[in-house]
């Protein structure tokens, strides 16, 4: 009887030490990283925090900001606060290097004001590739130094760098790539939420 006893616990000893070794075979979890809006280090990295005006209906822009990732990853929502009411405000990706549209999304913006955020088919981005972000809007938040001085690019805001901010004149139905570069001043607010893949 003793040594039936022994050779179970042998026996299940064995079983739990094939069963344990089988669970690590694939090896460690893969790291799931954190979402991160640039938006807040970038206003107080530039110090467009310290001064905003809400501007509404002053003709229709195509405006934002260049950047690059210093990791690879993805852009999964889009965040955005106008001082409008707009159903169909676009916001638009482009390949910087090529000024083409990588994609165009559309949000409903039905409380001026009101931070709005749309998840997205999660958009890839190459690391030190240089994206630009814009809308097309009538409406915008200026945001200035308190002295009205210049902001100093590339500015880090996590593994986001923003390069640059520029704007153009559009219409509601034309996407223009941005060309007229300023470093006084930024108009927002829209962002997105970035995520490292790798």
């Amino acid at each position: 009887m003793k040594t039936l006893k022994t050779i179970l616990s042998i026996f299940c000893l064995a079983v739990f030490a094939v069963s344990c070794s089988s669970d690590n075979d694939n090896g460690p979890e893969p790291i799931k990283y954190a979402e991160e809006n640039p938006l807040d280090a970038y206003m107080a990295g530039s110090g467009f925090s310290q001064k905003a005006v809400d501007v509404k209906n002053s003709g229709i822009y195509e405006y934002g900001f260049s950047f690059k990732p210093t990791v690879t990853g993805k852009i999964n929502a889009l965040v955005v606060k106008i001082p409008d009411v707009n159903p169909t405000l676009r916001i638009t990706i482009w390949d910087a290097a090529t000024k083409t549209v990588i994609k165009s999304e559309v949000i409903n913006v039905a409380t001026a004001n009101v931070t709005v955020e749309k998840a997205i088919t999660p958009i890839a981005l190459t690391k030190d590739k240089e994206y630009f972000f814009t809308v097309n809007s009538d409406d915008w938040i200026n945001r200035t130094k308190t002295d009205g001085s210049a902001a100093t690019y590339p500015i880090v805001a996590g593994n986001i760098t923003i390069t640059g901010y520029a704007y153009i004149s559009s219409t509601a139905v034309e996407t223009i790539f941005p060309t007229n570069a300023r470093n006084t001043y930024y108009a927002g607010d829209m962002s997105f939420k970035f995520q490292r893949t790798e």
